[in-house]
């Protein structure tokens, strides 16, 4: 990582999931930040960081990957500027080794995770931990345990990561939306937690169907048919 400098509240003005946040928060949030650029393939943060830091995408395309049951590393979210999402807490027994990477070249903020509660909420760290503890339980455990947590078939969950992949890197199109990252059909597999060629197979069918559009290395995704396909699915159940 090489060090540079952030100019105000510029680069943090209309970042997705940090976008509530004031005028003045944006400009204590911007001084607080510790400026740096990843190359492409690069490790923004991995388990080895310090829990207790918060990280800000600013630019670039990230992702984070982790160790599965073979011992591959499997790709898990793909990361839009913004705020990057925390490892889950520690399963006793289960190895993860999550790893966050710069996809392309990219540039980061980081901040004590204490500093960022209290520009964001006005409380103290340990008060909020405490809270969110007491709200949300320990439903991280169900989720990391359970491949299948919702109950979708394969088709399905690759509707849900092509309705999440527009929402997170789409641009309006005339013909849908249309995702600005390109989408492997590896790293489709990876996602939802199936082998290539039947993630391919099932991008075939959802083109005749009509619920995506292939352009060059872009999927344009008809957002209204395939959530149209996922509510149709689920009331026959």
């Amino acid at each position: 990582m090489r060090a540079v400098r952030i100019s105000g509240v510029r680069k943090l003005r209309g970042l997705k999931n940090i976008s509530w946040l004031t005028s003045r928060q944006l400009n204590r949030l911007a001084d607080a930040l510790i400026m740096s650029r990843v190359e492409k393939h690069g490790i923004i943060f991995d388990e080895k960081h310090s829990p207790e830091s918060a990280y800000v995408l600013l630019s670039g395309v990230a992702r984070i990957t982790c160790r599965n049951g073979k011992g591959d590393r499997a790709l898990v979210i793909m990361v839009a500027p913004g705020m990057i999402p925390g490892f889950p807490p520690p399963v006793a027994g289960i190895s993860y080794n999550f790893r966050c990477e710069a996809v392309t070249e990219c540039q980061i903020g980081a901040v004590a995770l204490a500093t960022f509660i209290e520009i964001a909420l006005g409380i103290a760290s340990t008060d909020f931990k405490r809270m969110a503890a007491s709200y949300s339980g320990r439903w991280d455990l169900v989720q990391l345990r359970c491949a299948n947590f919702m109950s979708c078939t394969l088709e399905e969950r690759l509707a849900l990561i092509l309705l999440e992949l527009s929402e997170n890197f789409g641009l309006e199109d005339r013909r849908g939306t249309r995702v600005t990252i390109s989408a492997r059909h590896k790293d489709l597999a990876d996602l939802v937690g199936a082998s290539r060629p039947r993630v391919t197979e099932f991008l075939l069918q959802f083109e005749r169907d009509h619920f995506i559009i292939r352009d060059e290395r872009h999927l344009i995704v008809r957002r209204d048919r395939l959530e149209g396909f996922i509510a149709q699915s689920h009331s026959r159940d």
